[in-house]
C-alpha cells in the first residue's frame, strides 16, 4: 500500500523554495508543495543562537518516493544542512490521499 506523506523543507527565499517545488512536481515526486513566506526559524547553529526569516515548503508524496524527494531537495538547496523532514498520513480525506497517490505515479 502506497503511503501518503507531507515532507517540510524550510528555504532561504521563496524563489529558492518555488525551484524546488516546481522540481519536485514536474518530476512527479510530489503530486502538490505549497510555499509560505513569512516564516521566522530561531535554531542552533555552529554554536550560535540564529534567529532568520525563512520560506516554509510542504510538499505532498508518497512514503515510498520520500528518499528520492529528499535527494533532490538537498541537490537544489542552498544549505549545507537544509531541513527535509517526512511525516506519513495516518488519516484526512481519502479523495484527496488518493490524489497524492494519483499524481505521483509516472505520467502516462
Amino acid at each position: 500500500m502506497m503511503i501518503p506523506t507531507i515532507v517540510y523543507v524550510t528555504a532561504s527565499s521563496r524563489e529558492e523554495a518555488l525551484k524546488i517545488a516546481r522540481h519536485a512536481v514536474e518530476q512527479r515526486l510530489a503530486a502538490c508543495a505549497n510555499v509560505i513566506p513569512g516564516v521566522t526559524s530561531v535554531y542552533w547553529w555552529e554554536s550560535k543562537l540564529q534567529e532568520e526569516g525563512e520560506v516554509s515548503l510542504i510538499l505532498k508524496t508518497r512514503r515510498d518516493l520520500v528518499d528520492r524527494l529528499v535527494a533532490a531537495v538537498k541537490a537544489l538547496h542552498s544549505y549545507t544542512c537544509p531541513c527535509v523532514v517526512a511525516v506519513p498520513l495516518s488519516g484526512g480525506n481519502p479523495a484527496f490521499l488518493d490524489w497524492i497517490v494519483k499524481e505521483t505515479q509516472p505520467a502516462a
